[in-house]
Formats: structure tokens, sequence, C-alpha cells
């Protein structure tokens, strides 16, 4: 699901990065065995995933990778010996995880864990706004959500993020900036704490202090549009949770007749992946979207009949671009389905699984990696665009499914 980026295993905040939405999960509560809570927690424990958890580092490298293999059994055995010596269970697994190597392994408490979930309902704390990456390095607003913080500070998309708490947006991972207006630790991340911006719009900058609330994501947003010779419907997916892969079958087959479909996946830092294989099978008429291994055991995820499989197709990425949406974008290039434009993707294709400890904390240990149809391997590699785009690539893209018969 989401990744955890090298961090400090005990003590630290969850930090969950919906790049498209300013998400991160509410750490609150106990964990739950029973009622829905607890389906949703069994469910997530054994379920494949891939991560969306990049906000707690400084600047992403993908091409570190993982360190060794982390074992689940060594790990849930020094748990339960802590347990028995009247120690920590959480710092004893994270002490086995640290000297693995693996920055996408972590160990989460049961309180910490359980926000992570919620935050895979949809529910965030955040400001309301998602940022994209725009010309010259320039981060920009992409999206506002109405009746949010960012909405009544008056912020429209296309506004240039100019710093963030004082440090600065442009030339960074948006990922990052992301990390940075939603706070990087709990006490930061809470509903009502402020977040100071500093904005461009027509060559007038201005400062506004805005205060995070706790509010629901839409993942998937659609708009129609007609720009000169195309006419299109861009699809917008902020982040794979429960019910998007359903959202996108709906919003494509929604497309009108003589429309193309922008899929614009830029700053998707991922989710579930079987949401992510849904949506595939938007645009896909069944087949493979991706294999993947566990403990060397090969597996693959297939797509079901899809809804709109013969309308062009252009898919935008960038360096955001992380874990479960790198899945949907190789899997519609290698199928030959769709045109990639924009940058190379993040590169996070490990597998993780999640144990749960003798304390009830949580260990998500890798287990293997994904690979796309064709058999490329995604962790440290990313997706190499179709056409890569330094400038406006949502404009080039524009041109692309034009080129590919979406027009008016």
């Amino acid at each position: 699901m989401f990744h955890p980026q090298r961090r400090a295993r005990r003590g630290a905040a969850l930090t969950l990065v919906f790049a498209g939405v300013l998400a991160t999960g509410a750490a609150a509560g106990s964990w739950s065995s029973q009622g829905q809570e607890g389906r949703k927690a069994s469910e997530a424990r054994t379920a494949p995933r891939t991560a969306a958890r990049p906000a707690d580092r400084a600047v992403a490298d993908p091409g570190a990778g993982a360190g060794g293999p982390v074992d689940h059994a060594e790990v849930e055995a020094a748990a339960a010996q802590a347990v028995e010596d009247g120690r920590s269970a959480t710092e004893a697994a994270a002490e086995v995880v640290d000297r693995s190597g693996d920055r996408w392994s972590a160990v989460y408490s049961a309180r910490e864990y359980e926000g992570l979930e919620r935050a895979l309902d949809g529910a965030y704390v955040g400001v309301g706004l998602s940022a994209r990456r725009g010309s010259g390095g320039r981060t920009e607003v992409d999206s506002v959500r109405p009746g949010s913080p960012a909405a009544r500070a008056g912020l429209l998309p296309g506004d240039r993020l100019r710093t963030v708490d004082g440090a600065v947006a442009d030339d960074r991972p948006v990922t990052d900036v992301v990390a940075l207006l939603r706070g990087d630790t709990t006490a930061l991340s809470a509903p009502g704490t402020p977040v100071r911006i500093e904005v461009e719009r027509a060559g007038r900058s201005w400062a506004r202090t805005l205060y995070r609330e706790r509010l629901v994501t839409e993942s998937v947003t659609a708009e129609h549009f007609v720009r000169g010779e195309v006419a299109a419907v861009r699809i917008k997916v902020g982040s794979f949770t429960r019910g998007t892969g359903e959202r996108v079958r709906a919003a494509a087959a929604a497309a009108r007749p003589g429309e193309g479909i922008l899929l614009d996946l830029r700053g998707n830092s991922g989710g579930l992946v079987r949401e992510a294989v849904t949506a595939a099978s938007a645009f896909l008429d069944g087949g493979l979207v991706a294999t993947y291994d566990v403990h060397g055991s090969q597996r693959s995820l297939e797509a079901r009949p899809g809804v709109v499989t013969a309308l062009p197709l252009v898919v935008l990425v960038d360096d955001g671009t992380m874990s479960a949406a790198e899945l949907l974008a190789g899997a519609l290039q290698d199928r030959g389905r769709a045109v990639v434009v924009g940058s190379r993707t993040f590169g996070k294709g490990s597998v993780q699984m999640p144990s749960r400890l003798a304390d009830g904390s949580v260990a998500e240990l890798t287990v293997g990696h994904y690979r796309t149809p064709a058999g490329r391997a995604v962790d440290g590699q990313g997706i190499a665009p179709d056409l890569l785009v330094h400038g406006d690539a949502e404009e080039r893209a524009r041109t692309v499914l034009s080129g590919l018969g979406g027009g008016s």
C-alpha cells in the first residue's frame, strides 16, 4: 500500500502521502479486531502491497532499492522474545528491519497502522489541494478541493507554490512538497495546525497561513474538455484508495462519442494494488496487468473485461508517479493500449506483506518485486515515458491524443 521509505521506526509519526490529495491517515484510536475495522485489518494483513508512504524521506532515491531480504519469522520471533523479556516488541522488530537495510520495510504501532487503514478509506488531514510539476521545475497547484482551507484562502489551479513553511518548493519532488504541506510529525499534521505558504499568480506573490483540517478525499475526478480539435475526458487519479478502481471504470464509461481519454497519474503515490488492477480493466479487455513474486513464488494480476478498450488513450506521468500507479502505467504501455507522456516515474516496485506482532504492532516487510507484462522491473527503474517532456506535459499529451484520433 504505502511506502515507508527508510525512517525512524519507533515513535515516528505515520506519514502517508497521497500526492494528489495531500492525504495522511488519522492516527487515532486503538487496533480493533472486531467489526468493520477488524475486517479491514484482517484483509490488509493478507494482501500484497506496493507502497505510497514517501513523505518522511528527504529526497527520493529510487536507485537505492532495497537491502537484503527481511525474514518474517525472524522479525516475529524477535518481537515475541521482547514481550517475554518485558521489552518493546515494536523496538525489537524495528532493530531486525534496520539491520536488513531494506528502506521499504517498516514497523508500525497498532495505533499507527490503524491510521494507515483509515487513510485507505480516503480519510486524511490536509489543506485540500493537489500539486503538480510545472514548466521549468515550478511546483504548481493542480486542483483545489471546494470548501477546503486552500479554497477559502483563494488558491486556484495554476498558482505557483513558491515556499511551504519557508522551504523552497520549486525543483523539489511533488511528494516532498506534499509532505511539507501536511506536516511530517503527528503534532504538525493534526487538525488545526498551521502551514505557511507563499504563492505566486500573474507575477504577484503573497503569503497565506492555512490551517489543516480532517477531510475525505475524492481519489478520482473527471472533466470533459474541448480544446481546438481535441475533445477528451481527463481522468485524474490522485491515489488508489478503496473504491478507486471502480470510480475509474465509471469515469471511463462516461466518455462521450468521439472523445479520447487523458489518464492523469502525475503525483499519484500509489495505494492498493488491486484497485490499480481494477482501474486497468477499464481500458484492457482482460489479460495480464503485472506479475510479482512472493518468496520466489510467481503470481500474476489479471484485468477483467474492459469498458473502453478502443478509445484513444494517453497516460500522464511524472517523478511523483509511484508504485501501484507505475504498475498501471506500465501495463497500459506494455499492452500497447496507451501512449505514456511526461517524465520517468519514481521506481517503487517491491511487494510488502504485513505481519501482526505479539504486542499488536505490525511489520510490513518486503517479500518480492513486481514486473510489467513485458517483464520489466519497476523497482529502482521506474517507467520511461514514450514521449519525454520537460515542459508542459499536459499540452503535449493533448497533442498526442489528437494524433491518436481523439478529436471532435
